[in-house]
């Protein structure tokens, strides 16, 4: 679904990435991993078309991912935010249709939008609330529904445990799992958090010095020296 090959950027004349060379296919989940300030982020940026490399390819479903693909690309993709990212000024039913309600009638995309809420355990009742009246765990998964509303072929989670107690990120974790398995989608999701690692992947790449340092199928990664330091006795990065 996603090809990397040769990835550089940087800021100030400070090197980002240096060369990342990454790939995910269809149906898997990748976790990406690395100490803060590694570069996770800045690639996730690149492949939406957020930030502009200054070397390197990605591609998509095998094309180039360019002014003529973008469009497709970025009408296949859902996203939950780190901070979930609601919209304040919007109902809870109107930041899951955003995207839905430029094409459909309301009352069509209300209807997908307290679908796809009850997919992540929320019901109709939470439909008309605002941001500000829910809960962290309530927000997390608000926005995980809007990630999924419009059915996307691949999904980015961009640190979806972070501000949860542990609890509540084991559901958090469990629900991107289980949309994960049920509809098929690719999955790339940056990550501080092992036990995340463990319960959302297929496979982890490690980010470091601004290439890929390891990558393989995460019931692995315990005995990959490159992970040493960050499975020791941390439970997270």
């Amino acid at each position: 679904m996603i090809q990397i090959h040769g990835l550089h950027k940087s800021f100030g004349g400070k090197p980002v990435l240096s060369g990342v060379d990454l790939a995910v296919g269809q149906g898997e989940s990748l976790c990406v991993i690395g100490q803060s300030g590694t570069g996770k982020s800045v690639l996730l940026k690149c492949i939406l078309g957020l930030t502009t490399p200054e070397a390197g390819r990605i591609l998509w479903r095998g094309s180039p991912l360019d002014q003529a693909t973008r469009p497709d690309f970025l009408a296949r993709f859902g996203m939950l935010f780190q901070g979930a990212a609601l919209f304040d000024s919007l109902t809870v039913w109107q930041n899951v249709a955003f995207r839905l309600r430029q094409r459909m009638p309301d009352v069509q995309a209300r209807a997908i939008a307290i679908e796809k809420l009850g997919r992540v355990g929320l019901g109709p009742e939470t439909a008309d609330l605002m941001p500000a009246e829910l809960s962290g765990g309530m927000a997390k998964r608000a926005g995980l529904a809007r990630a999924i509303a419009d059915d996307p072929a691949v999904i980015f989670f961009d640190e979806p445990t972070t501000g949860l107690d542990p609890i509540r990120a084991r559901r958090i974790n469990g629900l991107i799992r289980g949309i994960v398995t049920e509809t098929g989608a690719t999955a790339i999701t940056i990550t501080h958090d092992m036990d995340s690692v463990r319960a959302i992947g297929d496979r982890v790449a490690l980010l470091q010095d601004g290439r890929i340092a390891w990558e393989g199928p995460v019931p692995a990664m315990d005995r990959a020296a490159p992970l040493a330091g960050f499975l020791g006795n941390t439970p997270s990065l």
